[in-house]
């Protein structure tokens, strides 16, 4: 089927929006018959530039932006789970991480970034979901002054919808990046964004929902395994960061409350604390999901505070609100810091977030 995101449908959309305004001026004046019938066929051709129009923008937008990568995603008929087992608290299912098998993946260019930016579909067997696993590698890694070290990773998690290059192909942030790293300002992140759209249209909150989804264990255990165990990553918890928009704000920073063992720190860009805050999230349907998730719930339950820093940055009512709360709620050694910024819950204001979000998060992840 047609990418939704490729130049067939996009080249598509402009021959029939071209087609769609020429019509009426070409046959407006010669269409024949009664009244009415005359009436129906002007009015058909009205509505039919009216709809070719709207799926033009529609097409020109999502190429852009990369909110739909596929008819199953706009259609909410993907599924990418194929089991759902309860896997226990700590998303492991009983055994340890250091005794999982190895993953070694084959990632290849994708073709769509210039092959600057890496592609596999990985098999999570933990979790039970199989997605695929977009990854960055910064100018660096290729460096022989670089040869010998372990880099630190950021997780990137889009909003809903979101696709696993979203932050790539909407946010640009290798783009925004590179020429930072290259100079030195921020130091080098290895970037990784994996499918996080993996029930339909339903957001996930990256959450493991026996029976539903472990998008949780797929996140922080499978897509963790085999960017490890096939980059030259440190797989360390402080050399792990995880940054996200929107909903995918929420799940980064619930997954560093939740996974202080493999996350230091998170980014939440407009983000919100109350899972039900998303009109698709899954965990926000169910009322005891939605209390154990929220994140004030998860800081201010922990048996311990855990050592993580947090980013929490949005307008008011937009995310700054929600950050202010963990902050009053976080004890030492869990680190907050809120912020309020100018600009909406849109793309633009989230790039211009980008330099600082990761300048801080390079003073919090260390690969050595």
């Amino acid at each position: 089927m047609t990418s939704l995101t490729g130049t067939p449908l996009y080249a598509t959309a402009i021959a029939l929006t071209v087609i769609a305004v020429l019509l009426p001026l070409l046959l407006w004046s010669r269409v024949r018959g009664p009244a009415a019938v005359r009436g129906l066929v002007r009015c058909s051709m009205v509505v039919f530039a009216q709809v070719t129009a709207i799926a033009l923008v529609f097409v020109a937008v999502n190429r852009s932006e990369n909110f739909y990568a596929s008819w199953d995603d706009l259609l909410g008929t993907g599924d990418y789970v194929v089991a759902a087992h309860d896997l226990g608290p700590d998303g492991l299912g009983g055994r340890k991480a250091a005794d999982l098998p190895r993953v070694r993946q084959e990632f290849r260019p994708d073709g769509a970034f210039g092959g600057r930016v890496l592609t596999a579909q990985v098999d999570g067997t933990v979790s039970g979901v199989q997605g695929d696993v977009h990854v960055w590698l910064p100018p660096q890694y290729e460096d022989p002054a670089w040869k010998d070290r372990r880099f630190p990773v950021v997780e990137l998690i889009p909003g809903m919808p979101g696709t696993g290059t979203s932050w790539f192909q909407g946010l640009k942030v290798h783009e925004v990046l590179e020429p930072l790293m290259k100079s030195g300002k921020i130091p080098p992140f290895v970037l990784v964004s994996a499918r996080t759209m993996l029930l339909g249209g339903t957001d996930t909150g990256c959450a493991n929902i026996p029976g539903k989804v472990n998008a949780d264990s797929w996140l922080s255990v499978d897509v963790r395994r085999a960017v490890t165990d096939t980059f030259r990553v440190s797989d360390r918890a402080g050399a792990w960061g995880v940054s996200g928009y929107s909903a995918g704000g929420h799940c980064a920073a619930r997954l560093a409350i939740a996974h202080p063992d493999r996350y230091a720190a998170a980014v939440s860009l407009s983000g919100y604390n109350d899972p039900a805050q998303e009109p698709t999230s899954l965990v926000g349907r169910d009322p005891e999901l939605r209390r154990s998730h929220n994140l004030l719930t998860m800081l201010t339950s922990a048996a311990t505070p855990p050592p993580v820093a947090l980013w929490l940055s949005g307008a008011q009512k937009d995310g700054y609100e929600a950050g202010q709360a963990l902050a009053r709620a976080a004890h030492p050694p869990t680190v907050v810091h809120a912020e309020r910024v100018a600009g909406g819950h849109n793309i633009e204001s989230w790039v211009r977030q980008i330099p600082r979000t990761f300048a801080w998060l390079g003073t919090r992840l260390k690969a050595a």
